[in-house]
């Protein structure tokens, strides 16, 4: 009787990771999806170490924040950019500020990891909307978690948080 191996089936099948990397919004789709009609003019914005320091001990993240992508509303409020690492890759997000300081809306608009994509879902990201610097915005808190995508809810959740913060320390009081 002759051995035969039971896989048989080429690595390349059965290594497969399914890739969700995508992109959702430019940022003019974006900044329309989130104030249509509106016209948008970037905010020269210059951060001292003093305010990324207040960003940093208020929301934990890290990474740079992009002052060159805050943008002022003609309606009222402002559209910012930012970006955070969920497990391993960038998810790159906007968020809506009203002129009252609170969240409007946050739209995903780049998501490159191969899953915890949920945080694209509505009924997530919503929970996001009414909030303003002085809200908790903590996991497992005010900001559900969703499993198999705890650590992308965790640092949009984290980031968001600091473009409130960034919000409070250099846009709050400006012209």
């Amino acid at each position: 009787m002759r051995w035969i191996p039971a896989l048989t089936a080429p690595l390349a099948l059965i290594v497969t990771v399914p890739a969700a990397a995508a992109v959702y919004f430019t940022t003019e789709q974006a900044q329309q999806a989130m104030f249509p009609g509106a016209s948008f003019a970037q905010v020269p914005l210059q951060l001292t170490d003093q305010q990324r320091r207040t960003m940093y001990d208020r929301s934990g993240v890290h990474e740079p924040f992009k002052s060159d992508r805050v943008w002022r509303v003609s309606t009222g409020g402002y559209f910012v950019i930012d970006e955070v690492v969920g497990k391993h890759e960038r998810i790159k997000y906007a968020v809506a500020i009203g002129s009252d300081g609170a969240i409007k809306q946050i739209e995903i608009m780049e998501y490159r990891e191969s899953y915890g994509y949920e945080v694209r879902e509505l009924s997530w990201r919503q929970q996001f909307v009414g909030k303003s610097a002085s809200s908790p915005l903590k996991l497992d808190g005010d900001i559900k978690n969703i499993g198999g995508a705890t650590l992308s809810c965790k640092h949009i959740t984290d980031g968001v948080k600091r473009v409130l913060a960034m919000y409070e320390v250099a846009l709050r009081h400006s012209s």
